[in-house]
């Protein structure tokens, strides 16, 4: 019902004139339904209770999608990664004989069984097709127990015919398993979201017909504050419209100190919030979630026009590329992400809430903080970064402290253990005027810092001339 289309018995010029705007600025929505008529009273009751018992339905629709279908999506992923992690350690094990790759496959899948058993604490088990994976994951688990038999006792060709066929086998029915699960954990997420909208919007749509239902029972009186409260509730039904066609900074307009005027409020908070939260996922980075460079510039931009004190700092990993090329993508995408995890901990730990973190893409970070605050925070990327990446290369590389790789140029040579090199341009010395700028001084250090071989971090100390 559309609340601007009622004929009312006064046109709504005239309710205008009547209605006490300096008093109803001042009273909720309570005071002025009792001030206007009782009749109000028990119509008020009903959109209370009806909100209430939509509000309880968007919670258990949001409560099982919480506990539920996230949870199974995760321990999904998490069971993938353990198998993968499985997959690899298995090949690794045919090739090199390690009891050491041996200890990994079981440790993986002593994680993987954790998450399985994670899964059936909940749901139902006949929602899940857990018997099936664990009667898959226990096959997997026999079929390698055999090939590390057959390996001891030398039998190399029996062993590579059942990683082969029996393992490979497996391995891919559990893959497709344990997705199919993803999969529908997701779907029945889609479809609660899809009912959370359905009611939502119905609440909206009952709680007009209430509004109008009252309009037409109530004496003049009633008018007034019926229409009082339309016309604010017409101001944010247009700028949720604006905001639906991606107008996130439309102001309805609405002084009250009621309720209609707290939810004003917070409806143009929640639409800036919208508007960054969109820009952020729209350009963040699919393998560490973190900002990417729309998000990036501008964060800077609006640092360097605040013109408080600003560090923007560039981190680039020494020696990618080669391990990449020796251990595969895969490996490369996990120290990525352990990279991104490292930051984040060091910032948390070392910098401030205000802190900022983006990644550009490939080995690229950015941290934007505080001059005061760079040296702390540096010190503990370079600190958590040298400790934790040694442990992605095998045992003989890290002994010899490096790996054998080429060059882009097609040239082979020596490749030291990775190193973290960190360029960062304060506005202390010199102005920034804009992202630009301040992205090519950190490219000029960033190849400064990458001549040093250890993990370093390099502060423009230059002076605007």
């Amino acid at each position: 019902m559309d609340l601007s289309r009622i004929q009312l018995p006064l046109p709504p010029r005239i309710l205008d004139a009547l209605v006490p705007s300096r008093l109803f600025a001042k009273l909720n929505i309570a005071s002025k339904m009792l001030l206007g008529y009782m009749v109000l009273v028990l119509l008020s009751f009903i959109v209370v209770v009806y909100a209430l018992v939509s509000l309880q339905r968007l919670n258990s629709l949001n409560e099982s999608i919480v506990t539920v279908d996230i949870p199974v999506q995760e321990a999904a992923d998490k069971m993938l990664d353990a198998l993968f992690a499985q997959d690899v350690y298995e090949k690794r094990f045919l090739i090199m004989k390690s009891g050491a790759m041996q200890n990994l496959f079981v440790k993986r899948g002593n994680e993987f069984r954790t998450w399985l058993n994670t899964l059936t604490h909940l749901q139902d088990q006949d929602d899940l097709p857990l018997q099936e994976i664990e009667r898959l994951h226990a096959a997997y688990m026999e079929h390698f127990s055999e090939e590390a038999a057959l390996v001891k006792k030398r039998k190399m060709h029996e062993a590579q015919e059942i990683s082969d066929e029996k393992l490979k086998h497996v391995f891919e029915s559990l893959i497709d398993t344990i997705r199919a699960k993803s999969t529908n954990a997701k779907a029945a997420q889609d479809q609660k979201m899809k009912l959370i909208s359905e009611i939502g919007g119905s609440a909206f749509l009952t709680t007009v017909v209430l509004l109008g239902a009252s309009i037409l029972a109530g004496a003049l009186a009633g008018f007034i504050v019926t229409h009082h409260i339309a016309s604010s509730l017409q101001k944010l039904k247009v700028a949720t419209e604006r905001v639906s066609e991606g107008n996130y900074e439309y102001d309805p307009e609405i002084r009250t100190a009621d309720e209609i005027g707290s939810l004003s409020d917070a409806f143009l908070a929640m639409g800036k919030r919208l508007r960054k939260l969109e820009e952020m996922y729209l350009d963040a980075s699919p393998l560490t979630r973190l900002p990417g460079g729309i998000a990036i510039e501008n964060v800077l931009k609006k640092r360097i026009d605040s013109n408080h004190p600003l560090a923007f700092c560039v981190i680039d990993l020494d020696n990618f590329k080669a391990f990449n090329d020796r251990y595969g993508y895969a490996n490369g995408s996990e120290v990525i992400k352990e990279t991104a995890r490292l930051i984040e901990a060091a910032v948390k730990a070392s910098g401030s809430s205000e802190d900022f973190i983006g990644h550009v893409g490939g080995d690229d970070f950015v941290v934007i903080t505080t001059p005061d605050l760079i040296g702390a925070v540096c010190t503990n990327i370079i600190a958590r970064f040298d400790k934790r990446i040694p442990e992605f290369y095998e045992e003989a590389d890290r002994e010899k402290g490096y790996i054998m790789g080429k060059t882009r140029q097609g040239v082979t040579m020596q490749f030291p253990i990775m190193t973290v090199s960190i360029a960062i341009v304060t506005n202390e010395r010199r102005k920034l005027t804009d992202p630009l700028q301040a992205s090519e001084i950190a490219a000029e250090l960033k190849d400064y810092a990458k001549t040093i071989p250890k993990s370093v971090y390099v502060v423009d100390k230059r002076r605007t001339l």
